[in-house]
């Protein structure tokens, strides 16, 4: 027993040395830039083996020997510092930035990484890449910036929807469109608008100024974490926040602009249109004589009588009396379309700053900008706060919170003769003013949209209050729990009136009324778990629930019947013709789980999975699971590469998951009625069939991914190879009109996109001259593999099995006959006709591109920074559906015509592509490849050039820095359309997601872009 005691007493004291010896050092590290907390880094001792890395806040805990003073702190892109802990037991350390090309910290589903551990393919964009844009959304901002995304801002309007593509498109009837989130707030990008106009944009509540980065998250493995909603792609959007330990900081931005068409496509002079009416009058004659058909005695008598008729119907009626003859009147249609120049004002405030444990921002914006299209305008203004607090040790709180007023002075849609685009339908022997009454000519060829501009109104105003408030409690180190609640509130009212005197008002003066409202309310509670396995092992997890709602109001009124314009409201209407109202909702609940780990620094893995249920599905399936899964191995920390002076990073990552696509609207699994509204007889009336079997559209993508850097990240850049399928596509399928319905919403149906991606960052030249590029390209092709027969048909585009979606179909045009000046098309056997409909509809080209991409040169001199941007787009088509009236050689009617007709066939033996003109006989205007055009482009789509005030100056003035700048968009194009490329006629609200997704590249009057100068200060005191 004695024995026993004395080898407990002996163990004992071995103990009590021991722990004697050892000492417990806990602490916090920070980035010395902004005091923000560093997760990640590595903590070991000097001299002795042990270490740990810091959780999420930045904090670690670590026992150390007796013997040992000091800790090594290492952070891949931060200098290596080593900190005494002599008679210490707690520290704080604050880490300088390095290199910090590859531990740049990005934005992932619910939590942030370092790029160098990152197993997904994510693109960010920073916000000196945003700000001072002179756009009036952050996606136009970041077009071209970021390798397979694709952004059509369709137009020069402003406010309208743009088209955003991330891998092509995946859907038919679903749609196309990423999910949006700001702040960790899932936001509201439908439409809240008219049906009977062009869409709108509501993302343009957002101020691209309060932007702190943007993150495009495109693979599977970086989207899947949003599951059911994530298939198109996911937007992550990060507002600036304040930064702890700074005195405040007030930054002013001042801007002024103004901007012309990009390019104009030019029409025929009053001399050009009249030798043309003339020459057809002459084709027209001689066409008549050689057929028979009026029984002229001969050829000149024929061509006399035809010059005699257009004259008196044409040149006569419609000069007013003027002398066309000598040119009395020409009128330039094309210029009363813009405005001569648009001009544009914005004024950016922002103050941010901290203390220990508060850090705030705030900002306020006022922006005015006109359109090149007269009438159209768009005004804003706003505020946004952002408020950090740190309530204890354990528990961080905050806010972000911004509140907006937009404006939106709205014209009519492309495809209306009251659009300020068709007034260059209108012939130049009309003069704008009638000389007989001395006001606006009203005996145009069409009704003069000039009355619309002056007497029409149709403003929308938008006000938008997007946020969320947020704790996070620090149960240990290695384990936090974060709950957000958050909400999207958009209301909206749009009021329209056409007067009497206009074409929309028909002499009767109409009006309209919608008020629209859409509630979002979403509320995320998830744990971050960051356990320390010891210096080599690295491991983070998450675990949490999601919950969103949405509740949308829509009504709308309408009214005619006024008797003046004096009241332009619904009041002034002595009759409500219409009275419509509509409400929606859906929900999701969700859950989702995901652990990234990291060994070494070199081995990475990844797993995710969530399950989410929707309200917009049948109870058959309204659930669905989306699992991912990447693997990363970085090369360049093996040991046979890791002293290697010209590699810095090498890096093999891969991914695969499932992903899903919930936005076809609500209620499309039931069976609907709707109210038949007959005088005195109210009814219901079956309007859509049941589906209770419908289920998630899925798409599984695989990538896989090289990253890479040279000579100390001088050189960087990666690769990207995927492909996704998606299956059980959400599709609205054809039916006998004979079962009283046209249509069932169905899963059927597979599409594939497969592609490549690249980019690359160069550093050219460094010290006191600075020169980098960023280069980037992305490769897709779409292809739809199986429809199961079904035929989609949009205008001339279509989905059709074997072809990617929105191929066009025509009778292929061949060129004008030699001899006769007759249109030549190609026949079922390859044979030229001149009878089109002979000629069968085949596949003629394809809107969709088949690269897109952006480079960027940066150079720095002193206080002088110029960058100059580029973004290109190769393969894709463009139909020029206005040419079958203003290219048809009068074959449409008596509109003017573009300038490629003066390349018509006149005479036997001439070589062209550009058949005769004739009123009587004409050729060559109904829809076919001839106006399908190549839209290829290179675009100079950004220059800026500005200069900070030396140090000695802002010294003297007491500030920290004065910047002032000038900066050109679209200031070149090379391409070899006839108009601006970079078009679509934008399809109208009220149409369904079937026809948006398949209708693109369709130019029909559209408004080219806007060719932008702008001259700011920017001041920070």
């Amino acid at each position: 027993m004695s024995r026993f005691f004395s080898w407990l007493t002996m163990l004992m004291l071995l103990c009590m040395v021991s722990f004697a010896q050892s000492k417990q050092i806990t602490g916090k590290v920070t980035d010395a830039k902004d005091g923000s907390p560093l997760p990640g880094v590595t903590v070991k001792t000097k001299g002795a083996a042990g270490g740990t890395i810091t959780a999420a806040d930045g904090a670690f805990k670590l026992s150390v020997p007796g013997n040992v003073n000091t800790l090594v702190f290492t952070f891949v892109g931060y200098a290596d510092q080593e900190v005494s802990i002599a008679g210490k037991s707690s520290i704080t350390v604050a880490l300088s930035a390095g290199n910090k090309d590859i531990s740049e910290i990005v934005v992932v589903g619910y939590g942030t990484q370092l790029k160098r551990e990152v197993t997904g393919s994510i693109a960010k964009i920073n916000a000196k890449e945003i700000e001072d844009v002179p756009v009036p959304s952050f996606e136009s901002a970041i077009q071209g910036k970021a390798a397979g995304v694709v952004i059509e801002s369709g137009s020069g309007r402003l406010g309208q929807g743009l088209k955003v593509r991330v891998r092509g498109t995946s859907s038919i009837s679903a749609s196309n469109q990423p999910l949006y989130i700001v702040d960790g707030m899932p936001v509201e990008s439908s439409l809240q608008t008219d049906d009977d106009n062009e869409i709108t944009n509501p993302l343009t509540d957002i101020n691209p100024n309060d932007i702190e980065s943007v993150e495009v998250l495109k693979d599977a493995a970086a989207t899947a974490i949003y599951g059911a909603r994530a298939s198109n792609g996911v937007v992550l959007v990060t507002t600036k926040k304040g930064k702890l330990n700074q005195r405040t900081v007030f930054n002013l931005d001042v801007n002024t602009g103004w901007a012309t068409p990009t390019m104009k496509r030019g029409f025929l002079n009053a001399k050009q249109y009249v030798e043309l009416i003339e020459e057809a009058a002459v084709n027209d004659g001689k066409t008549d004589f050689r057929n028979h058909d009026t029984g002229y005695g001969s050829e000149p008598e024929a061509i006399a009588a035809y010059k005699k008729s257009y004259e008196s119907d044409i040149l006569d009626n419609y000069s007013l009396g003027t002398d066309w003859r000598n040119g009395a009147v020409n009128t330039n249609w094309e210029n009363e379309v813009y405005r001569h120049p648009a001009r544009s004002n914005q004024i950016n405030l922002s103050a941010t700053g901290g203390s220990e444990k508060t850090r705030f921002f705030v900002s306020g914006f006022y922006s005015s900008q006109e359109a090149i299209v007269i009438n159209n305008k768009f005004t804003r203004y706003g505020a946004r706060l952002s408020l950090d607090h740190a309530a204890t040790d354990k528990l961080n709180v905050g806010i972000n919170l911004s509140v907006n007023r937009s404006q939106l002075d709205r014209i009519s849609q492309d495809n209306e003769f009251s659009s300020p685009s068709q007034l260059v339908a209108q012939i130049p022997i009309s003069p704008i003013i009638d000389p007989n009454t001395g006001k606006l000519n009203s005996k145009t060829l069409y009704d003069n949209g000039l009355f619309d501009a002056q007497y029409d109104s149709d403003k929308q105003i938008s006000f938008r209050t997007l946020g969320n408030v947020y704790a996070t409690y620090n149960f240990l180190p290695w384990l936090n729990f974060r709950s957000e609640l958050g909400a999207d509130i958009l209301n909206m009212n749009e009021d329209y009136f056409k007067s009497k005197l206009s074409l929309d008002g028909a002499g009767i003066g109409k009006g309209q009324s919608i008020n629209a409202q859409s509630v979002s309310l979403n509320t995320n509670n998830f744990f971050t778990i960051t356990p320390s396995l010891g210096s080599r092992h690295k491991l983070s997890m998450v675990l949490g629930t999601s919950y969103l709602q949405n509740e949308n109001r829509n009504n709308i009124t309408q009214g005619e019947s006024y008797p003046s314009d004096a009241v332009k409201n619904l009041s002034g209407a002595t009759a409500i013709t219409t009275g419509i109202g509509k409400n929606f909702r859906y929900t999701f609940l969700s859950y989702f789980f995901r652990a990234n780990y990291a060994y070494n620094e070199k081995y990475l893995a990844s797993f995710s999975i969530r399950t989410d249920g929707s309200s917009r599905f049948g109870p058959n399936n309204r659930y669905g699971v989306f699992p991912a899964g990447s693997l990363g191995w970085v090369i360049s920390q093996e040991d046979f590469l890791k002293e290697s002076k010209a590699i810095s990073l090498l890096k093999l990552r891969a991914s695969a998951g499932l992903t899903g696509n919930a936005e076809i609207g609500e209620g499309r699994f039931l069976s609907l009625y709707k109210i038949t509204n007959y005088p005195d007889l109210p009814g219901f009336q079956p309007s859509q069939l049941a589906n209770p079997d419908l289920r998630w559209e899925k798409t599984f993508q695989a990538d896989v991914g090289l990253e890479f850097g040279f000579l100390e990240n001088r050189i960087s850049g990666e690769v990207d190879v995927y492909k996704k399928n998606t299956s059980d596509l959400l599709l609205d399928v054809n039916i006998p009109l004979t079962t009283g319905y046209g249509i069932i919403t169905q899963n059927l149906g597979k599409m594939e996109n497969k592609g490549i991606e690249f980019s690359l960052n160069t550093r050219n030249l460094e010290g006191e001259f600075k020169w980098t590029t960023s280069f980037n390209i992305g490769f897709n092709k779409n292809k739809i593999t199986n429809l199961q027969g079904q035929v989609i048909k949009s205008g001339s585009q279509r989905a059709v099995e074997g072809q990617s979606i929105g191929t066009f179909y025509m009778p292929r045009f061949i060129g004008a006959d030699k001899e006769t000046g007759d249109a030549l098309y190609m026949d079922s056997t390859g044979k030229p006709t001149n009878n089109i409909n002979r000629a069968p509809e085949v596949v003629v080209g394809s809107s969709n591109p088949d690269f897109t991409g952006g480079f960027t040169n940066n150079f720095s001199y002193k206080g002088f920074d110029l960058s100059v941007f580029f973004t290109f787009v190769h393969g894709n088509k463009i139909f020029n559906s206005a040419g079958t009236f203003q290219t048809a050689g009068f074959g449409n009617g008596y509109d003017n015509q573009t300038l490629d007709i003066l390349n018509r066939w006149q005479k036997p033996g001439d070589i062209t592509d550009v058949p005769r003109v004739s009123i009587t006989y004409p050729t060559g205007y109904q829809t076919s490849s001839r106006y399908i055009y190549n839209g290829s482009y290179i675009r100079l789509k950004n220059v800026t050039l500005s200069y900070n005030l030396p140090k000695r100056i802002i010294e003297k003035l007491k500030i920290q820095g004065i910047k002032v700048y000038a900066a050109g968009y679209n200031l070149w194009t090379k391409t070899d359309y006839i108009s601006d490329p970079e078009v679509s006629t934008t399809p109208l609200a009220g149409s369904s997601n079937t026809t948006r997704n398949i209708s693109s590249g369709v130019d029909r009057y559209t408004i080219p872009q806007a060719k932008t100068y702008v001259v700011g200060l920017n001041v920070r005191f």
